[in-house]
């Protein structure tokens, strides 16, 4: 998983599969970006991202609750095809907002 810091923004690269295997240091790499001090956006890149289970989606969702709380964006780029089925599946395309290109990210995203 890459991360990269830039001024006011993370921007989080899972890859592979997210699952119960993994999901909970996922979820600790979310929740310390979106806490992390002078850091308003988060971007989490799920572009070589092959699967997610529930444990994955719930790692987001709960990095997403506490984005909300402490009024910081979450956002969701270059979601591949099966990705997006599982998010519209679980309706959890509504909650998040998904990028579909690094343009779209540039356009969107308060540095």
């Amino acid at each position: 998983m890459n991360t990269v810091v830039n001024s006011h923004a993370i921007s989080i690269a899972p890859s592979g599969y997210i699952n119960a295997a993994n999901a909970t240091e996922f979820q600790e790499e979310l929740t310390t970006a979106v806490g992390k001090q002078g850091i308003s956006t988060i971007v989490v890149d799920m572009a070589e991202v092959e699967f997610i289970d529930s444990a994955g989606l719930m790692a987001l969702v709960t990095a997403l609750r506490l984005a909300k709380s402490l009024r910081r964006q979450l956002f969701l780029r270059s979601v591949g095809a099966s990705i997006r089925i599982v998010l519209e599946l679980s309706q959890l395309d509504r909650a998040f907002e998904i990028l579909d290109s690094p343009e779209a990210c540039e356009t969107s995203v308060r540095y």
